[in-house]
């Protein structure tokens, strides 16, 4: 709000009212953030310090999400977690984004047999694949790591996004501004960057917003299968798997982990719902936006 001027600020309270859960999404998106880039000066505690002595306690006004079998603060454990979930699912989707860009682009706009060994021999066998499966396959080939967790999850993600791609510039690539462009003599790179790839972002920045949703799940279940990143570097995912042991007698390192991810996983999806009714012509014309 303190970036509205006050001529934006009824038109933005227009807005949230006809799309409540695209407001929802903006502002668990928006703790989300500011968790994860605030986490050195928000969390009360080293989120690796062990304290043997205070174990397993619940909630309390000395930790306010209670502590973990080793005695190690669960708030400050959340904050970072969300730092590394934050990090992971930028660097992943930008590397899928950037594969698929660039396979998906150059199979829509070239076609002929360069489009049938893209499509068929590269996207479809990965497509063919259960990404997640495909991820854990990698992951316990090259080992925990950052890299090497994102390197899993983008291989996993990647033909997604250049399967979009390809529909998306094989509807535009005949279009007559790129016609136009092709007499006037400009080249190939030219046309897709100036001309075809600002005309398809729309439905590609929608895949990405919901995508993010996705690696926030996957890093999760990697972690969780001791997969994603090693101790002691605080992850959602290895904090639930770490509370398998006192779901019962500790419910409390379960909640707030599972509660994080669900958060972040509904922020993400929210805002990519909300991306859609926004660049779609219809659906803004409809909610009276």
């Amino acid at each position: 709000m303190a970036f509205l001027t006050a001529a934006q600020i009824p038109r933005f309270i227009h807005r949230a009212r006809r799309q409540p859960l695209a407001a929802a999404g903006i502002l668990l998106l928006a703790v989300f953030v500011i968790c994860g880039l605030a986490a050195p000066w928000l969390a009360p505690y080293h989120p690796a310090a062990i304290d043997l002595l205070h174990r397993l306690q619940g909630p309390s006004a000395v930790h306010w999400a209670g502590t973990d079998e080793l005695g190690r603060d669960m708030l400050s454990r959340l904050l970072w977690g969300a730092r590394l979930s934050l990090a992971v699912s930028v660097s992943v989707v930008s590397v899928s984004l950037c594969l698929g860009l660039a396979v998906g682009g150059l199979a829509g706009y070239l076609g002929g047999w360069i489009d049938t060994a893209l499509t068929t021999f590269a996207m479809n066998t990965f497509l063919a694949l259960p990404g997640i499966l495909l991820a854990i396959a990698f992951a316990a080939f090259l080992g925990p790591g950052f890299a090497n967790l994102v390197l899993a999850l983008a291989i996993g993600g990647w033909a997604g996004y250049a399967r979009l791609v390809r529909a998306q510039v094989l509807a535009v690539r005949d279009r007559e501004y790129v016609d136009a462009a092709r007499a006037l003599g400009a080249g190939g790179p030219r046309i897709f960057f100036r001309h075809i790839l600002p005309n398809i972002v729309q439905p590609v920045l929608v895949q990405a917003a919901i995508g993010m949703a996705g690696v926030i799940l996957a890093e999760a279940t990697l972690s969780f299968l001791g997969l994603g990143i090693p101790a002691p570097a605080p992850s959602w995912g290895s904090m639930l798997n770490d509370a398998r042991l006192h779901l019962f007698d500790s419910p409390h390192m379960v909640l707030f982990p599972a509660v994080a991810i669900a958060g972040a996983v509904l922020g993400f999806n929210f805002l990519g719902d909300a991306l859609r009714d926004q660049l779609d012509p219809r659906t803004r014309l409809e909610l009276g936006l």
